[in-house]
C-alpha cells in the first residue's frame, strides 16, 4: 500500500465547508483508494493531519496526476490558510 500524510490548517469557521466538500460519496470514490484518516489536533482545532491510503504507488501516482484530483485539491486550497505539508510514502507497516 501507499499513500500520503498530511498537515493542514484550515481558515477558521471553514471546518464544516471543508468536512462536506472534501468528505462527500464522490470524493471518496477514487480508483484505488483505501481509506481516509483525518485528525482535528487538540493543541489547535483548526489544524489537521490527513492520511490516505491507496492500495499501491501507481494508483496514487494516477489520482495525483488527474484534472479531478486537481480540482478536488483547488476546493480543499480555498479553505486553507496555505498548502499542506505533504509526505509521501510506502506503507510498510502493517503489512497488506
Amino acid at each position: 500500500m501507499y499513500g500520503t500524510v498530511a498537515r493542514m490548517k484550515v481558515k477558521p469557521g471553514m471546518m464544516d465547508k471543508l468536512r462536506e466538500t472534501s468528505m462527500s460519496p464522490e470524493q471518496m470514490n477514487i480508483p484505488g483508494l483505501v481509506n481516509t484518516y483525518v485528525y482535528q489536533m487538540d493543541a489547535d482545532p483548526n489544524t489537521l493531519m490527513l492520511a490516505v491510503i491507496f492500495t499501491d504507488k501507481e494508483a496514487y501516482v494516477k489520482n495525483a496526476g488527474s484534472p479531478e484530483q486537481n480540482e478536488r485539491y483547488e476546493q480543499m486550497l480555498a479553505l486553507l490558510e496555505g498548502p499542506p505539508e505533504w509526505n509521501d510514502g510506502e506503507i510498510v507497516y502493517p503489512e497488506s
